[in-house]
């Protein structure tokens, strides 16, 4: 049996998951490891079959997305050769973890596509929902990596198939400190614009952790890093809290460390909304800036906050074998017109999409 497990690289989160994933798979059968977009700095210790350009954004430095970086390094001339050119009929099995190439080579090819993401969660019917509707957000969610089956991870279980959040083994087996700092990772900021948002704070300790720097340096109370693995987990298990995105990776590894924590969601990111959501149900405080609109509300989560008990057991193989079992070598069933309809509206107004 051959195995595609299919990665999106625009963040960290989904990256980390494959740290776990893609051994369990290549122990139980061949299995090649594609990857594309570039926005990702984890070391991967298995080699990756197929870099891709794929769909990504770029992040900004004020909270959100850099449109026109994004823009700019979108090719979609080169996603539509890579979804047709893709030799995805060779697999038995297709696993994508939110990566459009293999989804709609899949569907080009009419070939059975195994969803395995928050996202998926994230659409759940039983997921809650931010209260504010994003129907282009959601639209989006739908269409960007569509599948046939979706299996998903959220903050917590209400499904049968939505699994409580994959945890690194490198967290699992942390020894958990508190050392007072508080470490913050929001790499849609720019580390100085944190600095100067959270300068009014000086009776704290901060770790920032920036995409934006390739240096370590001090300013004040605050102590910048670049994005790197170690220090970065070593910053998170000895903290007394984190304040970060309301992505999926480091919020729900900062619940398994039982640090308590506070998001602010990434602006136009609907799937961090629905995040925000989760949390905020669970009770954790979720503001929209650093802005001094909310400082009270930081104020009162640093002096008061309190950490969020959760149960994360390692269900990884468990949920694996029952993709496998189920989905390993099954026939398509489906229909693709709509779907190639949106792409290809979505992507190119012109010519472009007369090649696919």
């Amino acid at each position: 049996m051959k195995i595609l497990y299919a990665i999106q690289g625009t963040g960290n989160g989904h990256i980390s998951r494959a740290l776990e994933i893609v051994p369990l798979l290549k122990k139980k059968a061949d299995t090649h490891v594609l990857v594309s977009a570039s926005q990702w700095e984890l070391k991967l210790p298995f080699e990756i079959d197929y870099k891709l350009n794929g769909l990504g954004f770029v992040f900004g430095k004020k909270g959100g997305v850099d449109i026109v970086s994004t823009y700019l390094k979108m090719n979609t001339t080169q996603l539509l050769k890579e979804i047709r050119n893709f030799p995805i009929e060779q697999y038995d099995l297709i696993i994508s973890d939110f990566e459009p190439v293999s989804c709609w080579a899949a569907k080009l090819k009419e070939k059975v596509c195994i969803g395995l993401s928050n996202q998926a969660a994230s659409l759940h019917p039983l997921a809650p929902k931010p209260d504010t509707s994003d129907t282009m957000g959601k639209l989006i969610l739908e269409k960007y990596a569509p599948c046939t089956h979706q299996y998903g991870y959220h903050f917590k279980r209400f499904d049968e198939n939505v699994y409580t959040p994959i945890i690194r083994k490198e967290i699992r087996e942390s020894i958990i400190t508190n050392e007072g700092h508080i470490t913050i990772y929001l790499p849609a900021y720019d580390d100085e614009l944190i600095i100067d948002k959270l300068k009014s704070f000086k009776q704290h300790t901060f770790h920032v952790f920036s995409k934006h720097t390739n240096k370590t340096y001090n300013r004040g109370n605050f102590k910048v890093f670049p994005l790197q693995n170690t220090p970065f987990i070593k910053s998170m298990v000895s903290s007394n809290g984190i304040i970060c995105n309301a992505g999926f990776g480091t919020t729900a590894e900062a619940l398994f460390l039982e640090k308590k924590l506070i998001v602010i969601p990434m602006k136009t990111q609907y799937e961090q909304q629905c995040n925000a959501a989760v949390l905020s149900s669970m009770g954790v405080p979720v503001i929209s800036s650093l802005k001094k609109k909310n400082h009270d509300a930081i104020t009162e989560w640093l002096k008061f906050g309190r950490a969020i008990h959760v149960n994360y057991p390692d269900q990884t193989e468990e949920l694996l074998d029952k993709i496998i079992r189920n989905h390993a070598g099954e026939k398509f069933d489906g229909n693709t017109s709509n779907d190639f309809d949106f792409l290809r509206r979505i992507l190119t107004p012109t010519k472009l999409a007369a090649s696919f």
